[in-house]
């Protein structure tokens, strides 16, 4: 794809480093965090009150306008699988962002027609969960998820690539304060990050409550729309890395190599009588001890494996170390991103909480400001804002002075904080809404889902706020973990895996909310996840994702442990001085500079 972009921004090797200097830096970042902003403003605005806009103008029930939910965000959060292995094997990570950007502006535009036109939508019925109302009809709900779809599909493009292509932008590792660099990076983007959600999830929201659906869902169109203008426009000014080869068939090659070389004997590590296959001037000259059995993907059987230019003649067959220590490098991480599924289902729990607020006294103070119920979960963005300023600035300054690291906590013991304090929200959830509950029913409310309780809103604001460290620690850690794991052609893959984990955690509490619906209502008896919350048993649901995230903590200590087993005296050294090196190695193979590999005595 190297002529869709200036050639002056693809260059390699030495040319790369003269490019870099004049490109990138900080003057793209006004450009690359202004789509960010607009895209994140535009896209989470539309969240908070869906499940409202799916149960009042589509008369779907508490528990299906929920699922569908879930399987929307799941299907957001799995694409960017889908975006990371273009942008990192054929299109680049600019191109496929771009394509991204236009494709979410198209699916917010469809969704602001549902609320344009009343063709649109099912008639109008005043009491969508008392009244039998007349459902959407099959034109109608295409043309809804349609929009769904279209905007996970650039939800696709977008997420896997930003926060990498951002990083491309500031990387120089020649300077010795790039860590430290990288690392304020992480923070202050989340952070940038989180203050659009909490315009999204404020203003964004109030418009929706005030002003009506057709306005609230122009507004973050024409915000799409900046969002699209601005990224382009910083055109000119970015490092553009070229993509890689296919890591997917990287990966494929590895393992099918390995299983066809599965005769081999594998000499002891250390008495180096097995020749590896490597490029020239890599720095992976020896495959790690762990994971062993993928090794056998590198061995030489013979000299009639390579061709006269060094060349594997048969790339099923005989791989590079360095192709094997990035599939290793994936499966190692594997059971740690494993742990974070469980905390995906606790914070994406986006209906449930805007139904909680809607049936409580959302006014701040008496008779002043009335939050609207989709707003609550700014607490959360607060919370998780203050605290990655104050981990940057204040916390890492104090703890390094004691842990003798330039980054205060580790990044295993972030993410197991975030585990735990989540544990704490979740039990903090369940013990508000038995309280609500319970004042629902001693004020006659039980047969009235529509009723408001005399109980502030505000008691929802501690599990917000917990939800919100919960975040801050786990999901940056997370995100800093794969990125500092993986080599840099890999970095949107790991940027992606965080996703995949948020999407999976999104189909498994679509699975739980369906098993609850089925198990628990019995004998005539609502179930826990009712129409009426003040018939079901909200309390119960927070009770049971407690359970399964005490359990998650101790899986992921046992996680870690066995990750400290592998990683121990088997740290990989990534061919990337300068960032560049398959790159390099392509343009060195086109330009003949010798051999691709060395041959060890």
């Amino acid at each position: 794809m190297a002529s869709m972009e200036n050639p002056d921004q693809t260059k390699s090797g030495d040319e790369e480093k003269h490019v870099t200097r004049k490109l990138g830096g900080l003057k793209t970042m006004p450009f690359v965090i202004s789509n960010e902003t607009f895209e994140k403003v535009a896209s989470f605005g539309l969240l908070p009150n869906m499940i409202l806009y799916l149960t009042n103008e589509y008369h779907m029930s508490i528990a299906t306008g929920a699922n569908v939910i879930f399987i929307w965000s799941a299907i957001s959060n799995f694409m960017p699988i889908l975006g990371a292995f273009l942008s990192d094997s054929f299109l680049g990570r600019f191109l496929v962002i771009a394509l991204g950007t236009v494709t979410s502006l198209i699916g917010m535009s469809l969704l602001w027609l549902t609320a344009v036109f009343p063709q649109a939508r099912p008639p109008h019925c005043d009491s969508p969960m008392t009244e039998s109302c007349v459902k959407a009809n099959s034109a109608q709900l295409a043309h809804l998820f349609g929009s769904f779809v279209l905007m996970s599909i650039g939800a696709g493009g977008i997420r896997p690539c930003s926060l990498a292509f951002g990083a491309d932008q500031l990387y120089d590792p020649s300077n010795p304060k790039n860590k430290r660099v990288m690392q304020s990076f992480f923070n202050w983007y989340y952070a940038s990050v989180g203050l659009a959600i909490m315009i999204s999830i404020t203003v964004i929201v109030y418009i929706q409550d005030k002003a009506g659906w057709v306005v609230g869902f122009g507004v973050p169109v024409g915000l799409m729309f900046i969002s699209t203008v601005m990224f382009l426009l910083g055109s000119p000014l970015y490092i553009k890395l070229m993509p890689n080869k296919s890591l997917f068939t990287s990966f494929a090659q590895v393992t099918e190599a390995a299983w066809n070389n599965r005769d081999l004997v594998l000499p002891p590590m250390e008495s180096g009588g097995a020749i590896w296959y490597f490029h020239k001037g890599s720095k992976l000259i020896t495959p790690t001890e762990k994971l062993r059995f993928l090794n056998k993907a590198c061995m030489i059987r013979s000299p009639e494996d390579i061709d006269m230019d060094g060349r594997a003649l048969n790339p099923w067959n005989l791989c590079t170390v360095k192709q094997v220590e990035e599939l290793k490098a994936l499966i190692k991480v594997l059971p740690i991103w494993s742990s974070g599924i469980i905390i995906a289902v606790t914070i994406s729990q986006q209906s449930f909480p805007v139904l909680q607020a809607n049936s409580m006294d959302r006014h701040l103070i008496p008779g002043g400001l009335k939050i609207p119920a989709g707003s609550f979960s700014v607490f959360a963005m607060i919370t998780l804002t203050i605290w990655v300023a104050a981990y940057d600035r204040i916390v890492v300054p104090l703890l390094s002075k004691f842990t003798k690291r330039s980054q205060g906590l580790s990044l295993k013991e972030r993410m197991g904080f975030g585990l735990i304090i989540s544990c704490v929200a979740t039990a903090v959830a369940g013990l508000v809404e038995s309280k609500r509950r319970a004042a629902a029913i001693r004020q006659g409310l039980a047969d009235n889902p529509y009723g408001v309780v005399h109980m502030s809103a505000m008691w929802l604001v501690p599990q917000h706020c917990l939800f919100g460290l919960a975040e801050g620690l786990n999901a940056i850690g997370q995100i800093e973990f794969y990125y500092s794991q993986f080599p840099k052609s890999m970095a949107s893959i790991g940027v992606a895996l965080f996703t995949l984990g948020m999407a999976v955690g999104n189909l498994i509490g679509s699975l739980i909310v369906s098993i609850l619906i089925k198990v628990t209502k019995t004998h005539g008896r609502a179930s826990w996840v009712s129409n009426s919350l003040n018939k079901g048993h909200y309390d119960y649901y927070y009770w049971l994702l407690t359970a399964l995230s005490v359990i998650n903590v101790f899986y992921y200590l046992l996680c870690i442990w066995a990750f400290g087993s592998t990683e121990n005296g088997n740290k990989v050294e990534w061919d990337e001085g300068d960032g560049m090196e398959d790159e390099l190695e392509a343009d060195d193979h086109a330009k003949g500079k010798g051999s691709p590999i060395v041959f060890p005595h």
